[in-house]
């Protein structure tokens, strides 16, 4: 029986390998995401500097949510990381799924920062 421990053993392996291939810099940052069972989040990182240069998630007060833990959630939580990136002058990015799979709330992550101005 597998568990949910060795699953996220699994994804952190495959995040390990996906991360020893690319990496971000202040011209083109790294989209990460995070997902949890109840949560997502995603943040702009400066790998060479180790600098988080913008963040969002379902934990935001100014996003209001029937539930954190949908397509929807994940959709302006893509949104709202796409206008706080414009905002400080970033239009590209480099998109680092976190070892999850490009499907459902990861997917409705991605396609909703590139419909706001992130390009990857």
């Amino acid at each position: 029986m597998i568990t949910k421990a060795d699953k996220n053993a699994t994804r952190r392996k495959r995040h390990a390998r996906v991360r020893s291939k690319i990496s971000g810099t202040e011209a083109r940052p790294r989209l990460n995401v995070f997902r949890s069972n109840k949560h997502i989040y995603a943040q702009l990182v400066d790998d060479v500097n180790g600098v988080t240069l913008a963040s969002a998630s379902t934990l935001d007060k100014d996003l209001n949510f029937d539930s954190t833990s949908n397509l929807d959630a994940a959709v302006k939580v893509g949104e709202l990381v796409a206008k706080r990136a414009v905002e400080k002058g970033i239009s590209e990015v480099v998109f680092d799924r976190g070892g999850y799979l490009y499907h459902g709330r990861i997917k409705a992550l991605a396609d909703a920062a590139r419909e706001n101005g992130l390009q990857f």
